[in-house]
């Protein structure tokens, strides 16, 4: 067996919709060898050996669809690329990627096979299909393999390289909208939702219209309370102080217990509630005074600390914290006894993906044991209970506890500080009854704020907080769409794609065009060459000037790339010539052209359109794959396709009499005559004329005014000139 071996020849990432499935995924070419003659029943034990070292490929259904299909599929008998693909989704899945995407197709070529998996990340995609393969050949030769080290290396991953959860929830959350997203860094939560004029962006919890002044005010803590005091929002008493004298001045003033916290903190560093002493004032301002610019000492709350996430000026979701205690056993020590006690608990941990942090002896737990007259090595009597925090995670969810008052007033705190999107910490005894009742006041208001704690509770319901932020950002249903134009076929792309842009342009849209002749904004080129890529588009995508875009893409870049975006309002195919997409990417069938070609088609939106041509049998085979209405285009008016479209109401681009004709149910209408139309030379270049229909059709479909067409069609190659 040694001699066998699985190699890759390519791998490719197509990061856009392609010929295989809607989402980006790796395509690796696969020389399988001598293995060719080695399907998996005629290796002795292998069955065997992959299901012990990956038991829960089980759950692969294959195409059994039950649960065990996969499995029962390796010990019939099938080839290595087909293991490698479900080996590599299931290191994906096990890693923290559920589900995915995946096949396996033989080439022409012996032995050489196309792996498609589905990519969340590339990199860590990649790192999968090799781990894949060094599994897969350990079980054929029988030799060890660390599956364990495997998926952590490749969670490892997973958490310094894909979106964290927060920020994952909202690109679902749009996702189930069908709004589009684009990840604007590599290895970070900036995310670009929608495209052109109608995007909007978020990192994390904060979006575009989060003000820079409102989040700057957020952290000053003591100007935060001036303010919200000012608008009667019940805050506690509280001032600044310039050292450890001054502080317990203030704790005097203000009546003790107090709180020590910095002036402009985040995420609970440096606080301290509950603090009685004048030994206890002035350790904890000398730490917090690290922790900030400055130092605020406050009337302690009675109470719970709890967070209220405000969300456009709505309440979606609140939890309480809680205290964090161990009980000794006479054995351990309290900081052994917090790893087993509290640590151990699956949901704590360091990651974005634990709901709840580890508990450490930090220098507020330092002075709750000081308080108790332990440290951190002491050796509590069995029995007996021993406070670490007293505000630890905000763990259990009340968000329909909340009385409506306090709802309201949390609102108007996020509103006075100027927040779009606010976490609001308030302190009180019974969050189901208004604060004025029972003396709690808001101690805190926060930009950008944890969503985690309300996406996975560590009791009670998740709520969708995702959700929540994409209603906010696009309120009333919007789609944050542009009208998109993918253009593509054997011939003609480029013309057609300049004429729609043009014609976009003269009805007032800022346009932006991708072609293989350049990117261009309205009439201004901006890069010239062939352009017609995935970059190119990506980038255009990202230009809020953009109103409108025009894209043209050659069957290598559905086929080498994938498109740059997931759906489109037109989907035009110009023409199929079957031998000019062959020899390419193993593209070596009129079928598997086809299946390249359709992907446009396959992109349109349900209210939208594809506009196919007529003449070609092949398109008139795409046309019951669009979601959306199928316009066609045809030179030649009398043909069958056009006559049965024509008479189920549908509507159609054709010549008749001279003339380029816009026929519906109502009728046709005459849009320009060929003789005035430079580009079709009177409507003797046939192939030009047929580009031109194209272009009409998509403008049609679009809602551009015939006059306007009319004239952008009557001057595009005297322009162009």
């Amino acid at each position: 067996m040694k001699t066998k071996d699985i190699k890759f020849l390519d791998i490719r990432h197509l990061r856009g919709p392609n010929m295989w499935t809607y989402r980006p995924v790796l395509e690796a070419i696969v020389d399988i060898g001598d293995l060719e003659d080695c399907p998996s029943n005629t290796i002795p034990g292998y069955y065997e050996r992959l299901k012990d070292m990956l038991p829960s490929l089980y759950e692969h259904r294959c195409s059994y669809e039950e649960p065990g299909g996969f499995l029962r599929r390796v010990q019939e008998g099938t080839w290595p690329a087909h293991i490698l693909e479900h080996v590599t989704l299931e290191l994906q899945n096990l890693a923290g990627l559920p589900g995915g995407f995946g096949k396996a197709r033989g080439t022409s070529e012996r032995g050489v096979y196309k792996v498609v998996v589905r990519a969340w990340q590339e990199q860590v995609t990649h790192a999968a299909l090799h781990e894949a393969r060094e599994l897969i050949m350990a079980a054929m030769e029988d030799r060890p393999f660390d599956v364990k080290a495997s998926v952590e290396k490749l969670a490892d991953m997973v958490d310094s390289l894909c979106l964290g959860p927060s920020t994952a929830s909202i690109v679902d959350a749009a996702d189930d909208r069908n709004i589009p997203c684009i990840r604007l860094l590599e290895t970070g939560n900036l995310v670009q939702l929608a495209y052109g004029a109608a995007m909007r962006r978020i990192w994390t919890a904060e979006t575009d219209q989060t003000s820079a002044i409102a989040e700057g005010i957020s952290r000053d803590k003591d100007l935060t309370k001036t303010l919200l005091q000012n608008c009667g929002v019940p805050v506690p008493e509280g001032r600044e102080v310039d050292s450890p004298e001054d502080a317990w001045e203030a704790a005097e003033d203000i009546g003790l217990p107090v709180c020590v916290k910095p002036v402009d903190g985040n995420h609970g560093r440096g606080v301290f509630i509950d603090l009685n002493t004048r030994e206890e004032i002035e350790m904890a301002y000398k730490i917090a005074v690290d922790e900030g610019s400055g130092v605020l000492v406050e009337r302690s709350i009675p109470g719970s600390e709890h967070r209220l996430l405000i969300i456009g000026g709505k309440m979606v979701a609140a939890n309480r914290g809680d205290v964090v205690k161990v009980t000794g056993d006479g054995k351990h020590t309290i900081r052994e006894l917090i790893d087993i006690q509290i640590n151990s608990d699956p949901r704590r941990g360091p990651s974005e993906s634990h709901p709840l942090s580890n508990i450490r002896i930090d220098s507020a737990a330092r002075i709750e044991l000081s308080r108790q007259k332990l440290d951190a090595e002491s050796i509590p009597a069995e029995g007996r209970e021993v406070l670490i925090q007293r505000n630890a995670n905000h763990e259990f969810d009340v968000t329909d506890e909340v009385h409506p008052e306090t709802a309201a007033l949390a609102s108007l705190a996020a509103r006075i500080v100027g927040l779009d999107i606010a976490g609001i910490d308030l302190v009180v005894e019974d969050i189901s009854k208004p604060l004025a009742e029972q003396g709690g006041a808001i101690v805190e208001v926060n930009a950008g704020p944890g969503l985690l704690m309300h996406l996975k509770p560590g009791v009670g319901k998740p709520r969708p907080v995702g959700k929540a932020i994409v209603e906010h950002l696009f309120p009333n249903n919007g789609t944050g769409r542009i009208p998109l134009v993918g253009i593509t076929g054997s011939y003609g792309k480029t013309t057609v794609a300049q004429i729609i842009a043009r014609l976009l342009t003269l009805s007032g849209k800022h346009t932006g065009l991708v072609c293989s002749k350049g990117v261009f904004f309205d009439r201004r080129q901006s890069e010239t060459g062939d352009c017609a890529r995935w970059e190119h588009m990506n980038r255009l995508l990202m230009n809020r000037a953009i109103e409108a875009a025009v894209f043209e893409n050659g069957s290598d870049t559905i086929v080498g790339e994938g498109l740059a975006y997931d759906r489109c309002q037109i989907g035009v195919v110009t023409n199929l010539d079957v031998a000019r997409h062959t020899g390419r990417h193993y593209i070596e069938t009129p079928e598997q052209v086809f299946n390249a070609l359709r992907t446009q088609v396959d992109l349109v939106l349900d209210d939208g359109a594809a506009i196919l041509n007529a003449k070609e049998p092949m398109l008139v085979d795409m046309a019951p794959l669009c979601d959306g209405e199928v316009i066609f285009f045809a030179y030649d008016p009398a043909l069958p396709v056009i006559t049965e479209h024509l008479e189920q109401g549908k509507r159609a681009v054709i010549v008749r009499y001279g003339q380029i004709m816009l026929a519906s149910r109502e009728g046709e209408v005459s849009l320009a005559k060929l003789k005035d139309i430079p580009l079709t030379e009177g409507g003797k270049n046939v192939e030009q004329t047929e580009n031109v229909l194209a272009a009409v059709g998509a403008t049609w479909a679009l809602g551009v005014s015939p006059d306007v067409m009319r004239t952008g069609i009557e001057t595009f190659f005297v322009d162009q000139e």
